[in-house]
C-alpha cells in the first residue's frame, strides 16, 4: 500500500519534509539578507538576532549547569574495587571450605 506522500509526488514522507525544510530554510537565509542589507531594519535584525544568539548558548551553559548541580556524583571505583575484591575474597574462602568438605 503506497502513502499519500508516495502517491502525489513519489517520495516517502521523510523526503518530503525534508524537501520542504530544505525549501524553508532557503527562504529564511534569502529573506534575512533582504532584511539586513537593502532595509532600514538591519540593526533590530542584527540586535534581536545578536541577542537570542546570546542567551540561546548561555540557556544552554545553565542547563549544563543545573546538571551537573543536581545529578549525584558517581560512586569512586576505588569502593567498588573495593567491594569487588571482598567478594572474591568471600567466594574464594567459600569455595576452599566446599573443597574441604567434600574431600574429606
Amino acid at each position: 500500500m503506497f502513502s499519500y506522500y508516495e502517491v502525489l509526488c513519489g517520495m516517502s514522507r521523510d523526503q518530503v519534509f525534508g524537501m520542504l525544510l530544505m525549501v524553508l530554510a532557503v527562504a529564511v537565509i534569502i529573506i534575512y539578507g533582504w532584511i539586513v542589507f537593502f532595509t532600514k531594519w538591519s540593526l533590530l535584525l542584527l540586535q534581536v538576532t545578536g541577542f537570542v544568539a546570546v542567551v540561546g548558548v548561555f540557556e544552554i551553559l545553565t542547563w549544563i549547569g543545573y546538571m551537573l548541580d543536581t545529578t549525584p556524583p558517581p560512586k569512586l571505583t576505588e569502593k567498588i574495587e573495593k567491594k569487588l575484591e571482598e567478594e572474591l575474597k568471600n567466594l574464594e574462602s567459600k569455595s576452599a571450605e566446599e573443597a574441604k568438605e567434600h574431600g574429606s
